[in-house]
């Protein structure tokens, strides 16, 4: 094995990548002795570094590690010790997502400590705040391919059996269904709040990254609602009146609450959304869909819609500060990949069959055990649903043409998850909960060993049977 370069994205400030390297080392790497040997931290040429030794002793293999304090973060592996004949691959691999997925959660540690400022060209401010109950359920039941809302209706159906008789209720209940999928986009996009049209195409977002260590202080003596207030303020003084929020319009602030307005804690892009959705549109030679904005910091992106060309995504702000612009075109490209698959008719009926048979063939199945019923039932949907999220992700890959992409997105995004995944002694419960997205680490894997141009013939085949083959390896089959 020779050397291997490799940067790791990051929305950190300039203030606080050395502080990442001091979290390294003090949560990750000094907690595990054993696998990590020779840390030492230095500066050179005025750029923080991080070295040490990972070592492997049940494979007797080792590896210097060095990271420099840039972004991107720069790291280079060097091989120390390798056995002959030993594929080192598979273990350098997990070394880096382990060390990706440390750099996430410092990352983390820095939004609860970060004033966010978004706005849209030419639209009204919009304060960011926590999403609503409203909005979470928007995205759940309205989302890619809308599965939650027929889940709703498991409980729906008793009423109106009740109030309607057999007959009635199942016609009424299958008119509503189609009824609100006909309207999913309007209702979706009635719950954003902008909207990204070719006019007003630009999303702003500006990160003012409080100290760590200030910030936790800061908690401890006004209290953990004292930052809503803080960024509320700032708000009325800037984005409210016009103006965008800068270190002057905000220092009387910042002082007020023991802090000063520091340039190199701050973190500014534009975004050009509306053209990152235009050009996923075009891959998939579909009509350009409506494109709405959810001012939210938990990075989220929906499609809906009855059919391709009338079609609605959603983003939120979340996503754009913690995706490049190429990870969030192969996400859109995802979304994309719903709309031009018809997921939410297909899943119509899918679900309708069921509603059907229900009160039918299988009634006796029902009334023998409705509890077991369900759970079956449920499962059996969830996990075709797995089939089209997959689907999703390969048309991304084939129409976008970044399968790698789409997986750094991915990791991105859901990190918690694939670390929880990675250390679980059995990643059966991954599979089999409620959930229609298969496990992340299968989709990450699946996405990283594409070779691209990806070409498919029949792409749901080829994902149902990715799913089915990725639950049968769970189960040691």
């Amino acid at each position: 094995m020779l050397e291997k370069n490799f940067i790791i994205d990051t929305e950190l400030s300039s203030g606080h990548l050395e502080e990442a390297l001091d979290f390294l080392r003090e949560f990750y790497l000094l907690p595990q002795p054993d696998s990590f040997q020779n840390i030492s931290k230095g500066v050179v040429d005025g750029v923080g570094v991080l070295r040490y030794t990972a070592t492997n002793k049940e494979d007797k293999w080792e590896v210097r590690v060095e990271i420099q304090a840039t972004n991107p973060f720069s790291v280079k592996l060097l091989p120390v010790t390798v056995p002959t004949n030993f594929k080192i691959s598979p273990k350098i691999d997990l070394l880096e997502e382990e060390l990706f997925i440390a750099i996430q959660a410092f990352e983390d540690a820095i939004r609860q400590a970060t004033l966010y400022f978004a706005w849209v060209e030419g639209e009204k401010i919009i304060p960011e705040a926590p999403p609503t109950r409203r909005k979470k359920a928007s995205f759940r039941m309205f989302g890619s391919n809308m599965i939650m809302i027929y889940i709703l209706f498991f409980g729906v159906n008793i009423l109106l059996f009740l109030l309607l008789g057999v007959f009635l209720a199942i016609i009424g209940i299958l008119i509503f269904q189609l009824v609100i999928v006909l309207l999913s986009d309007r209702i979706l996009l009635n719950t954003s709040d902008w909207r990204i049209t070719p006019e007003n195409p630009r999303v702003h977002i500006l990160e003012y990254q409080l100290p760590l260590e200030d910030f936790q202080k800061f908690q401890k003596k006004f209290g953990k609602d004292s930052i809503i207030k803080m960024k509320e303020k700032i708000y009325q003084k800037s984005l409210a009146v016009g103006l965008e929020p800068t270190c002057e319009l905000g220092e009387d602030i910042f002082t007020e609450y023991g802090f000063h307005c520091q340039a190199d804690l701050k973190v500014a892009k534009v975004i050009d959304v509306y053209s990152i959705v235009e050009e996923a549109a075009s891959k998939f030679n579909v009509t350009m869909p409506k494109v709405a904005l959810s001012n939210t910091m938990i990075p989220n992106a929906a499609a809906t819609g009855p059919s391709p060309n009338r079609g609605l995504v959603l983003i939120t702000t979340g996503l754009l500060v913690q995706l490049e612009e190429d990870e969030i075109l192969s996400v859109i490209g995802h979304e994309m990949g719903h709309l031009s698959g018809r997921d939410p008719i297909i899943l119509f009926s899918i679900i309708s069959a069921e509603f059907i048979l229900r009160f039918t063939i299988l009634f006796p199945l029902v009334v023998l055990s409705p509890l077991i019923y369900l759970i079956v039932a449920l499962g059996f949907i969830f996990f075709v649903a797995k089939f089209f999220e997959t689907r999703a992700d390969l048309l991304s890959a084939m129409k976008i043409g970044q399968p790698q992409v789409l997986a750094s997105a991915l990791r991105k995004i859901g990190y918690q998850r694939l670390h929880a995944e990675r250390i679980s002694p059995t990643r059966f419960p991954s599979w089999i909960n409620f959930d229609p997205h298969p496990p992340i680490y299968f989709r990450i894997d699946r996405l990283e060993n594409m070779k691209t141009p990806v070409k498919v013939s029949n792409p749901l085949l080829k994902s149902a049977g990715d799913v089915v083959n990725g639950f049968k390896r769970t189960l040691g089959l």
